[in-house]
């Protein structure tokens, strides 16, 4: 146990040295509870046209599969809350696509805690994930004490809100565990139901993913984004912060430290008009290294006329 408490001890003084927020450990076990929602979630059809949602229902569900003699979860928090705002006249990008891709980011942050486990722990088995695997990080947060899953199904901390990118790193290294996240701080506020314009957030803690403008933005590949629904973008070109903005939570939100997020120029200042007439090549170099290129030229340009013919 000395041990244990020893390592995770270092891993935490590690994390916070690469820039995470916060960092809690979690037992290797199978979500039983989470396979039951996901479930019933899938059966509802609110995954739309992400198929992808739908594969790998076992491994999402129990993190041995992903890892093998997997005994550990460490979850980390990267802040993205920005200093800076938008133009008024820019089309709307969700603050936490402002700078570069998160994934390369992170990515390099787990790699770096991992060869520090392994140089001064010992070797071990692991994988770092970053919302590209079938692993379930909010749950993983929850149960790590993080922090409690809110009405609009983000992850809320008591103590920085929710404007945070979620990473786990699952290991078949014994730790010390932090005690479950329990109780919830929502209360009665309904804010983030209230603020929703196409009603996605259908019941609390339940998203209608083939109406939030997230998906309507970035992982519809249709050529155009239903009618009933183009009417109720408002002004967002990619992704959406509606539900977090309003959430009183988010008045504890600090800017972030973190160099690779500080927004691109054209995501702050170019206009609709700028935004239209932007050739394919500008849109690749600019957003080279953005969440922004997920979306592509072609994608980004039917947003865009999508929220013009909104307003």
């Amino acid at each position: 146990m000395e041990q244990a408490e020893k390592y995770t001890r270092l891993i935490k003084e590690e994390a916070k040295r690469l820039g995470f927020m916060q960092c809690g450990i979690a037992a290797a076990t199978e979500l039983t509870e989470d396979a039951h929602r996901l479930e019933q979630w899938l059966h509802q059809g609110f995954q739309g046209k992400m198929a992808y949602m739908e594969n790998h229902f076992d491994l999402r569900i129990d993190p041995r599969k992903l890892v093998p003699g997997a005994q550990s979860v460490i979850t980390l928090l990267l802040n993205y809350f920005p200093e800076d705002q938008q133009q008024a006249e820019a089309p709307k990008i969700a603050k936490y696509a402002w700078g570069k891709d998160y994934h390369y980011v992170i990515r390099e942050k787990l790699n770096e805690l991992l060869d520090f486990i392994n140089t001064h722990i010992g070797a071990v088995s692991g994988r770092g994930f970053v919302d590209s695997a079938p692993v379930l990080e909010r749950s993983w947060a929850v149960r790590s004490g993080l922090g409690w899953v809110g009405k609009n199904a983000n992850l809320i901390s008591k103590q920085t809100g929710s404007f945070f990118f979620i990473a786990t790193l699952i290991c078949d290294l014994q730790l010390v565990y932090d005690v479950p996240f329990t109780t919830d701080h929502c209360g009665t506020c309904t804010q983030c139901l209230d603020a929703c314009p196409t009603g996605a957030i259908v019941a609390p803690t339940q998203i209608d993913g083939s109406k939030c403008i997230s998906y309507l933005t970035i992982e519809l590949k249709d050529e155009l984004i239903p009618k009933e629904l183009e009417d109720k973008m408002s002004g967002w070109a990619f992704g959406c912060d509606i539900c977090q903005d309003v959430c009183p939570w988010n008045r504890f939100s600090k800017a972030h430290k973190e160099q690779h997020f500080q927004p691109l120029p054209q995501v702050l200042d170019l206009s609709q008009k700028e935004w239209e007439a932007l050739s394919e090549n500008s849109f690749r170099t600019y957003f080279r290294q953005s969440p922004i290129a997920r979306t592509k030229w072609k994608g980004m340009q039917r947003n865009i006329r999508a929220i013009k013919s909104g307003d």
